[in-house]
């Protein structure tokens, strides 16, 4: 039998452990009974309780890194331990990784007071996902957050960050807390919808046993960057009605909703451009004159419209080929484009080789000499293959209470005495 006493016991323990902290939490302060040359790397000898619980469970390490300002309100509740708990934290120290492990336990009879000790376990083998230096790493798992909730008891436990650690957290706080802390943390645009469903009134009415319900919206991650994330609710599938649980997750879908964008931007693109000249095409021209006369009638604020037709384009295609009647299409575009740089105006291609103009903040008065500018600087300027060109152009005010077609018969008829008046003119 082999035989120690306690005081031996304790040395044993004492000497295997890299760090001893007594802490006070009410008084937010901490002071080092002892520390390894490492840990004096890392830890102070004394100081604030809460950065100490924020530079441990979020990985911060020997940097000067912070998370955002809306995840501090819940380091103190973090902080707080009713009973023992152990924890392995994964942390880098002048760029090497270590695996820590921390155990807590609080002081009995003196609530909020608690001995830390510290030790490491050994260099980390894993590769964390490549995380930078110190700081907290990207969440690259599919799911950063999720808890248990008991509605009744107004209660979350089981709850998992991801970008902390693969451990649940001890976290005690109540659910109507939460959701009010959270909410900081959620898009200011969306967060009227966040109140709204995640709610207990809402949630009892609108969740069923055994049913999820989600939205999409963009939550802030602990490096303080919008995401755009899914938040999902499932209710647990209890044996009475009234005992009502749910577990709630938080998805990272920020990489596919970047990707979904852009896709509906192209998609939108395409549904509303000419494919040939990239202008408005005939559809999304004719939305814009819409809008333009919807926008006089509420602000009464000048619009009028310029339409472009090239002279004897026809000829050009017979003579040339539909190819080289492509490129001065494109051309042609182009010199109007460069005139129209710095001006409030929507070009758009009606059909063939006429385009349309929605101008705003424009009278005649003020329109006609810049339509002549464009018109002049076609007529000036040669075109590849085919040489000299002409255009005539259209000139129509829009008035109030106009229809589209309205102000559309007025621009036709404008252009239509343009090339009655021997084309490479303006008429109004």
């Amino acid at each position: 039998m082999i035989n120690y006493s306690t005081d031996e016991i304790y040395k044993v323990l004492i000497d295997n452990v890299d760090s001893i902290l007594i802490v006070s939490s009410k008084d937010d302060r901490y002071r080092a009974i002892k520390r390894t040359e490492g840990f004096a790397r890392f830890i102070d000898a004394e100081g604030s309780y809460k950065d100490l619980i924020e530079k441990l469970l979020f990985h911060l390490s020997d940097s000067n890194d912070r998370i955002t300002d809306t995840y501090q309100v819940f380091l103190p509740k973090m902080g707080e331990f009713k009973r023992k708990f152990s924890r392995q934290i994964p942390i880098e120290i002048n760029n090497v990784k270590h695996v820590i492990q921390m155990l807590v336990y609080p002081i009995k009879d003196n609530e909020g007071d608690y001995i830390i000790l510290l030790f490491e376990m050994g260099r980390s083998e894993v590769d964390r996902d490549n995380k930078k230096n110190s700081k907290v790493k990207t969440i690259e798992e599919t799911y950063l957050f999720s808890m248990y909730v008991d509605l009744n008891r107004d209660v979350v436990a089981s709850m998992n960050v991801k970008e902390i650690s693969d451990d649940d957290l001890h976290y005690d706080v109540k659910y109507s807390e939460w959701r009010m802390m959270i909410v900081n943390a959620i898009w200011p645009e969306d967060q009227e919808m966040f109140l709204t469903m995640t709610d207990p009134g809402y949630i009892r009415t609108h969740l069923k046993p055994s049913k999820t319900m989600s939205f999409d919206c963009q939550m802030k991650n602990l490096e303080g960057n919008y995401i755009w994330v899914k938040l999902i609710f499932g209710r647990t599938d209890t044996i009475h009605e009234n005992d009502f649980r749910f577990v709630f997750m938080v998805q990272n879908i920020h990489e596919d909703s970047l990707k979904l964008f852009n896709e509906l931007k192209r998609f939108e693109s395409l549904a509303s451009h000419d494919a040939l000249t990239g202008v408005f095409n005939h559809g999304r021209i004719e939305t814009e004159l819409g809008n333009a006369i919807e926008i006089l009638n509420k602000e009464n604020t000048p619009v009028s419209l310029m339409m472009f037709d090239i002279d004897y384009f026809k000829k050009i295609n017979d003579t040339y080929g539909h190819a080289v009647g492509d490129d001065v299409l494109k051309t042609f575009v182009g010199r109007i484009r460069e005139k129209l740089e710095n001006c409030n105006i929507k070009i758009g291609r009606w059909g063939g080789e006429e385009f349309v103009c929605v101008c705003y903040d424009y009278d005649l008065e003020t329109l006609r000499p810049l339509a002549e500018e464009i018109r002049q600087h076609i007529a000036d300027n040669p075109f590849i293959t085919i040489g000299s060109m002409t255009c005539s152009v259209g000139l129509a005010s829009v008035n109030k209470d106009d229809t589209v077609k309205d102000a559309f018969i007025r621009l036709d008829k404008a252009l239509y005495n343009a090339k009655n008046s021997g084309r490479n003119c303006t008429s109004l």
